[in-house]
Parts: C-alpha cells; structure tokens; sequence
C-alpha cells in the first residue's frame, strides 16, 4: 500500500477543501494517506521520509504561498528530492488565459522553490474559489475587481467555485498509478 503525505497551506479554507479531496481519493484507490494543515506543524512535522509520495498544496495570495508551507517545504526539501511529489497550486488568475499571467504564476512558483530549495516532480495549478460573502467590503471590492479581469463572475451576492473537482480526483488516480519517476510536466486541472 502506497503511503502519501498531503501537506497544505490555506487562508480562506479553499485550499483546504482541495487537499481533503485529493487526500480521499487516494483513500478510496487504497493509499494510506496522511493530512496535514501547515500551520499546525509544531517542530519539523511529519517526514516525508515515512511516505512513498508527497503532495504539497498551497494557495496564492499576493504573490506567495503561505509561509507554513515555505517552511516545512524547505525542512524537509532533501527528503522531498528522494520522492514522488506534485505541488497543487491554488489560485484564481488561473482562469485568465493570457500568457503574462501564466508567466507571473511561473515566477511565482519559481520564486517559491529557490527559498525552499526544492523542486517538484508535476506543479498543478488549479483554480480556486471567491468567497465574497465572506470577505470585508474592501477584499470584496478587491476581488471584484481582480475576477472582472480573469474573467471570473462579479457577483458579489454569492461565492463561486471554480475548482473542476472531477479533475481533482483524476489528478489523485494519475499521481498513485505513475510510475515512479520525477514528473516534469506542467499542467492545469
């Protein structure tokens, strides 16, 4: 039985919605699975070395990922090289498909592994979710506005999922039955 570690970041609790589904589908195809919030870690947290595979999820917010996850990716990035890994990376100017903003998300991703020190074997981007009934009137606005760009629906009366949960649960069946070996591959779900 293959064991998986899914380690997650979130600040609105989208993030945290993905992880749990990626984290029961590999339940269900019979993986012993692991989950755990970054912020919660005390210490080094679980090693990775326990665990056949790794998933890292985190979310985008003003151009980084949550530092509990920088700090626990760069703990424990030796052990991470020796394993199969898939960062999740969860925003929403995914939905735009214009090049210079899948060039920033590169960066940003780029960014992220020179202060881990560590290289992911697949980086999946997976549109997340505006919560507008649950920011403060200045976020809304924000987002309104930051939505209205992407393409994004500026509804303000309701949230709106854009995560494409069946590609969710497809990337999980992929991830468990590839053979192991560093992915390279970038993709979107």
């Amino acid at each position: 039985m293959l064991r998986v570690l899914i380690v997650f970041g979130t600040t609105d609790g989208h993030t945290a919605r993905v992880a749990t589904a990626l984290a029961e589908e590999c339940r269900r195809l019979g993986a012993d699975v692991e989950l755990v919030d970054a912020a919660a870690i005390r210490g080094s947290g679980p090693s990775p070395d326990s665990f056949d595979r790794v998933i890292v999820a985190a979310s985008i917010h003003i151009g980084g990922f949550q530092r509990p996850v920088r700090r626990w990716v760069r703990g424990h990035a030796t052990s991470l090289r020796d394993r199969q890994t898939l960062f999740v990376s969860v925003c929403l100017a995914v939905l735009q498909r214009d090049l210079s903003v899948r060039q920033d998300l590169d960066r940003i991703v780029t960014r992220f592994r020179e202060q881990t020190g560590w290289t992911p074997g697949e980086v999946v981007f997976v549109p997340g979710m505006l919560a507008y009934t649950r920011y403060g009137w200045l976020r809304r606005l924000v987002m309104r506005r930051i939505a209205g760009r992407a393409g994004g629906s500026t509804d303000t009366t309701r949230d709106h999922d854009y995560t494409d949960w069946t590609a969710l649960r497809d990337l999980a069946g992929r991830f468990l039955a590839s053979p192991r070996v560093h992915w390279t591959r970038k993709a979107e779900t």
